[in-house]
């Protein structure tokens, strides 16, 4: 793997590491935002909390497969 390649997989970990500890740790600022006000509004706010608990876990794994399962 290329130097760009580490790169783009870091990434997808700290998106996902972001998002999890979000949803976990029920970051105020972080589900007020402009952003997150959509999923918010339609899933509600334990809803949401899921939802980007669950979208913390696909990066989280999706970067994981990348740096170790790829060639």
């Amino acid at each position: 793997m290329e130097t760009a390649d580490y790169f783009c997989m870091g990434l997808f970990l700290f998106a996902g590491l972001f998002s999890l500890l979000a949803s976990c740790l029920n970051w105020e600022w972080f589900f007020t935002t402009q952003k997150s006000e959509y999923i918010v509004r339609t899933l509600g706010r334990s809803g949401a909390r899921i939802f980007y608990g669950l979208l913390g876990v696909a990066l989280i794994t999706c970067g994981l497969i990348g740096l170790f399962g790829g060639e």
